[in-house]
């Protein structure tokens, strides 16, 4: 797992966009995985400059959302197919029908849940994925004691998660109790995981993430097991990291041209 420390969450966002573009570049049909929040806007801020200076060919990229609400119609803008609708179709041109979003208003969400796993497949698997991570280690919405080999399904969202999602929801309006979520298994897949955090409010989970137990306990630690792993953090959210220091060294030391990859 390479850890990446940086200044403040736009120059974050700019290393994290600089990666995904070579990644992306390597494949002539490329797959990007996307996930909502506050947290990876610059990321997505970085990517569209890029695209728009032709750095970055998206007119054959497809995308894939790590989860959604279940029972959130697509047009509310709470809805995660609305928030990647905003800040990253859009932003970035994509063909709308190449991005794909888990269907929280489906008759049946196992069958659902399905479909989306195969569509990953057809599509050739995602080339890099971008995560958040909550404050008691989530990823996507699998939450602690989640299987790591867990594929797309229906989820209960943990209290804890609910209480941090209520800023986006009206006073007294009742917060989503469960989601569709891609499974710890169908992210470690992704042939690249890039994970972002900003904030102080993230340390404790980034730490242990990285530096603590594999465990399902801290779902995100699973990602020390992932062959093309990279942490993407502002000074914050690295700021309960025992080997920061250690992690900057390799990052200075690292040559130039291997920095992307």
């Amino acid at each position: 797992m390479e850890v990446i420390i940086c200044q403040d969450a736009d120059e974050a966002g700019r290393r994290a966009a600089r990666r995904i573009a070579a990644i992306l570049s390597r494949t002539s049909d490329p797959v990007l995985g996307v996930a909502t929040g506050s947290t990876p806007i610059p990321t997505y801020r970085a990517l569209a400059a890029l695209v728009a200076e032709g750095a970055v060919d998206v007119s054959r990229m497809s995308a894939f959302a790590l989860d959604e609400y279940v029972g959130m119609p697509v047009d509310d803008e709470r809805s995660y197919a609305d928030t990647i609708r905003r800040t990253v179709t859009e932003p970035l041109g994509l063909d709308p029908s190449a991005v794909h979003v888990p269907d929280g208003m489906a008759e049946d969400l196992v069958a659902g849940c399905q479909a989306y796993e195969e569509a990953i497949r057809e599509a050739g698997g995602i080339d890099v994925q971008i995560l958040g991570i909550g404050g008691n280690g989530h990823i996507g919405f699998n939450e602690p004691t989640s299987s790591f080999a867990s594929r797309t399904r229906l989820k209960t969202l943990a209290p804890r998660t609910r209480q941090d999602n209520k800023r986006f929801f009206a006073e007294g309006e009742r917060v989503p109790t469960h989601c569709v979520t891609q499974g710890l298994g169908t992210i470690m897949d992704a042939g690249h995981v890039l994970l972002l955090a900003n904030g102080q409010e993230k340390a404790d989970a980034v730490a242990a993430a990285v530096e603590g137990p594999v465990s399902s306990m801290c779902p995100a630690s699973i990602l020390q097991h992932h062959q093309h792993a990279v942490v993407v953090l502002d000074e914050a959210a690295a700021s309960r990291l025992r080997l920061a220091d250690y992690y900057r060294y390799i990052w200075d030391s690292k040559p130039e041209e291997y920095r992307e990859f």
